[in-house]
């Protein structure tokens, strides 16, 4: 499992200007989901009879425990359901500045303290693959190499 943070709302209208906030603020879209009776977002694509069991699924791949059940039962009361995953103590700290003022009715999260940090760069300040820079830019025109 993964670090994720879920907010239940009561309705689709407050879900949407909160996940706006989050894209906003900087976090990526595929990371960032809304799942409402009107938009089943991720649950649709889960195997399963009915909307209630691609709901289960959806939330059991995010929750060990009843949250499942509980956000189940919420979308399915007409309540919207935004699950955000960050990526460190940072991104954490916003998500949670941005749920919470939104009066979700549940706030739950799960593995936050094994969450890791993802690195988008090299380790080091060095190339990673030597020459790459002028293979990508080219040379630069006013150097005499």
């Amino acid at each position: 499992m993964s670090a994720v943070i879920a907010a239940l709302y009561p309705d689709y209208h407050t879900a949407q200007q909160v996940r706006t906030r989050l894209v906003k603020d900087g976090f990526p879209t595929d990371r960032v989901s809304l799942t409402a009776p009107q938009e089943p977002g991720p649950a649709q694509v889960v195997p399963g009879d009915s909307i209630k069991e691609k709901l289960i699924q959806h939330f059991r791949q995010l929750f060990q425990g009843p949250e499942a059940e509980m956000f189940t039962r919420g979308v399915l009361e007409g309540h919207s359901v935004i699950a955000v995953q960050p990526r460190g103590t940072i991104e954490t700290e916003r998500a949670f500045a941005i749920l919470r003022p939104a009066n979700p009715l549940e706030l739950r999260d799960s593995d936050l303290e094994s969450q890791t940090l993802e690195q988008a760069a090299s380790p080091r300040n060095e190339p990673i693959i030597p020459g790459a820079e002028k293979t990508i830019t080219g040379p630069n025109p006013r150097s005499k190499e």
